[in-house]
């Protein structure tokens, strides 16, 4: 019974490991045979992106040295990656994960994020919404807003405000990616520059800790930086993975965004950073 236990285990780790090879996220798995608590562990962080080693001994009511002891382990063979107070899905800092897996990743944390935008933004108003998972979600909540102009080069995003009669869409021209339906190049830049819009509404990969934010292609880079540049207002909409996520290409910094909408408190030492760069930080409850 004990041999088929372990058996089982090594058998999840294997699939663990594969999950994340498929997701361009490079993992090496040793000889290790994880606890069932340890297993436990790793879906929590990949149900949630990253977790406090504090909420992870709360979970499941050991010290905070059991759990680093497990994290120290987990992420020497590759399964988790440990940043300062916490832990997180290892992630590559060239290659984003597979748009369905971004898809189910803190999905709930953005169905929240996505109400408190929608709370905030004003009928009547024009918007341009870029790329991400994150923006998908805000566009279902926007379906009943009136009298909105949006400007999108997310193809996701405009099949679902179709459905919205009060809101007049338009798609930005350019290179479509095939991988989640993204219109980028120099093309989307051009015809972005045409507009001047009341709220530039992005997502992004990543936010260092030095305040820079961060995302895997230069071409969606690119376009990001034209909606930054021709937007009255900046919103910023991350879920609590993205803190300390390492990505690429630079997109920009904490002081060019107005509002910050996310699900958890940031880590603390993203308070000053904040602060100094006069975001005001709305956290979703």
């Amino acid at each position: 019974m004990m041999a088929n236990c372990k058996r089982e285990l090594t058998l999840y780790v294997v699939f663990f490991a594969r999950f994340h090879y498929a997701s361009g996220i490079p993992v090496q798995v040793g000889r290790m045979t994880p606890n069932p608590r340890q297993l436990e562990l790793l879906e929590q962080v990949r149900a949630r992106g990253s977790v406090s080693v504090e909420a992870l001994a709360a979970v499941f009511g050991v010290t905070l040295q059991t759990v680093r002891r497990d994290v120290r382990l987990l992420s020497d063979v590759g399964l988790l990656a440990r940043f300062h107070g916490g832990v997180r899905v290892p992630s590559s800092t060239t290659e984003n994960i597979a748009y369905r897996q971004r898809q189910l990743l803190n999905e709930t944390a953005k169905k929240r994020i996505a109400r408190e935008v929608a709370k905030a933004v004003p009928e009547g108003c024009s918007l341009i919404i870029n790329i991400g998972t994150t923006t998908e979600a805000i566009a279902r909540e926007l379906l009943h807003h009136k009298g909105l102009r949006v400007i999108t080069n997310n193809l996701n995003v405009a099949a679902i405000l179709s459905g919205n009669v009060n809101c007049e869409l338009i798609v930005a021209g350019g290179l479509v990616r095939s991988s989640d339906g993204g219109i980028v190049g120099e093309a989307t830049v051009d015809f972005i520059r045409q507009f001047k819009v009341d709220i530039g509404l992005i997502g992004i990969s990543g936010i260092e800790a030095d305040g820079s934010l961060r995302d895997f292609d230069y071409r969606e880079v690119k376009v990001a930086q034209t909606i930054i540049e021709h937007s009255r207002e900046v919103w910023l909409a991350a879920d609590h993975s993205k803190f300390s996520r390492p990505a690429m290409v630079e997109l920009a910094h904490l002081n060019q965004v107005d509002m910050l909408f996310t699900d958890a408190n940031p880590p603390s030492e993203f308070a000053t950073i904040l602060a100094d760069a006069g975001v005001t930080c709305n956290v979703a409850g």
